[in-house]
């Protein structure tokens, strides 16, 4: 089983680079650009299945992606992004300064994220975690469309990456795609952090 995951198109926060977390953040004119610019990626693929995080962002990518597709889109919370309570809507250096004791720590660093109010990265795996094994069980024929978050899919990738793989450094760009094939009771990475389906210029 082959899964197809994709981050959401780019939103507002994500271009002042703001910790949206759970907030309900729709996609920016360049978002929508490029949630087509994933359709027209995609075009070819016959997913099975279509997940997504209930958030606006990832809805809304997921509903370009499938298009004219008879195929429902089922929504999953577990799917979300980081809960980061006290940090919605801040950037880095604002943390830093009400907090000052995450100075030394970098803003891309998910596993070390102690967001004041939020989830801790543990807890982000462990709903990962349920929705794998979910999927593991149904075991669906064809590719498996999940669209999703940057935290979740760190969390999606150290769920699944195979012994000796080092997952440190990752990072998820907005309306990226990364496969990752279920096999058996393991996993194999097949391509990590795609945009070459983006124009660049955009």
């Amino acid at each position: 089983m082959e899964l197809v995951f994709v981050r959401h198109g780019e939103t507002a926060w994500n271009a002042a680079r703001r910790f949206q977390g759970q907030s309900q953040v729709p996609l920016s004119e360049r978002g929508r650009a490029q949630a087509a610019e994933l359709a027209l990626a995609l075009r070819n693929e016959s997913f099975s299945h279509a997940y997504s995080s209930d958030l606006t962002r990832a809805m809304e990518t997921a509903r370009t992606i499938v298009g004219a597709r008879v195929l429902d889109i089922a929504s999953d919370a577990r799917l979300r992004e980081f809960d980061f309570g006290q940090w919605e809507g801040l950037t880095w250096p604002e943390i830093v300064a009400r907090w000052p004791q995450f100075e030394a720590r970098l803003p891309t660093q998910a596993r070390r994220y102690e967001p004041v109010g939020g989830e801790r990265f543990e807890q982000v795996i462990a709903r990962m975690r349920s929705f794998l094994e979910d999927l593991r069980s149904r075991a669906p024929a064809g590719p498996v469309l999940v669209v999703t978050h940057a935290g979740a899919l760190h969390a999606a990738v150290e769920e699944l990456a195979p012994e000796g793989f080092d997952p440190r450094g990752m990072v998820f760009s907005t309306a990226s795609i990364t496969r990752i094939a279920m096999e058996g009771d393991g996993a194999r990475i097949i391509s990590l952090n795609d945009v070459s389906h983006l124009d660049s210029t955009a």
